[in-house]
């Protein structure tokens, strides 16, 4: 018999177990190794949250209140701003993602609905982020209700959820996940959230969302930020503290992967952050 019996190798039998055993004080006992569970310890992994009964995992309990921890790192970085959309939201606080960098790679219809878009110089994007090993982000956490997941779920449909373990500012990890709303595909996207049928449904969910603002791709590399929308997030993080700031202007990235904001905002992207948003938009995005 070889390994090659073996779909996974041997498998290991009592005997096998006992040939490793230590004796201490009359008792015999078996060492266990733990190299990390995927959502606790320095060995932690995102996981991805793939339904409402997902999120229900990584909740916790404050008072009897079921509460599911949300990450924030652009307009959320604005507790003024969370509120607008989590009025109930409860702990806001500062922590520190590490291996994540933000992106401006997403288109987002809400900008097309609000009229501040500009699809003539592909000034349309909204912010993401993905893992990127050696980065570290600024971010927010606060916590939702439970019976705030299906509307949270519902507005943010076409990212990848994932339950990541933030830290505090001086190094201690979160002992409850958080959700991140990171980076997806458009492929993933009719697959998952549209169920696959490329007919009829996801069609219709496709146009309500995207298509009659002639978006044919959400992910995308070609785009630039939404005026309006960076000026907010990068007013947020000065608000927020120096620290974020300048996070946000070192560690959050055009399309190309390559240009900083803090670049961007010096060359092609000058004047930003001189414009003011239209009137009714700009308690939305004052920062």
């Amino acid at each position: 018999m070889s390994l090659g019996d073996f779909p996974d190798g041997p498998q290991p039998i009592e005997s096998d177990f006992e040939k490793v055993l230590s004796p201490d004080g009359g008792s015999v006992l078996l060492s266990i190794c733990d190299f990390g569970s995927p959502l606790s310890g320095k060995a932690s992994k995102p996981v991805e949250l793939k339904d409402e009964s997902d999120f229900e995992k990584v909740m916790s309990s404050d008072g009897g209140l079921a509460l599911l921890s949300i990450c924030g790192f652009g307009s959320l970085l604005s507790e003024r701003s969370a509120r607008s959309t989590f009025p109930n939201l409860i702990n806001f606080r500062v922590a520190r993602l590490n291996d994540f960098r933000r992106v401006f790679a997403h288109v987002a219809p809400v900008f097309f609905e609000r009229g501040i878009a500009k699809p003539e110089t592909m000034e349309i994007s909204s912010l993401s982020v993905e893992p990127c090993e050696g980065e570290t982000l600024i971010v927010t956490v606060f916590e939702i209700q439970r019976s705030e997941i299906p509307s949270f779920i519902k507005r943010e449909h076409e990212f990848r959820f994932l339950a990541v373990l933030p830290e505090t500012l001086d190094g201690k990890l979160f002992t409850t996940p958080a959700v991140l709303c990171a980076r997806y595909s458009d492929e993933e996207f009719f697959q998952n959230r549209c169920k696959g049928h490329m007919q009829h449904g996801s069609e219709e969910i496709y146009f309500q969302q995207y298509g009659r603002h002639n978006i044919h791709k959400i992910w995308r590399d070609d785009v630039l930020p939404c005026r309006v929308y960076l000026r907010h997030c990068v007013l947020a993080a000065k608000n927020l503290s120096d620290a974020a700031y300048n996070n946000f202007l070192d560690h959050t990235f055009l399309a190309d992967r390559k240009t900083s904001i803090r670049e961007y905002l010096a060359t092609t992207g000058s004047g930003i952050m001189e414009e003011e948003p239209p009137e009714s938009l700009r308690a939305r995005y004052g920062g």
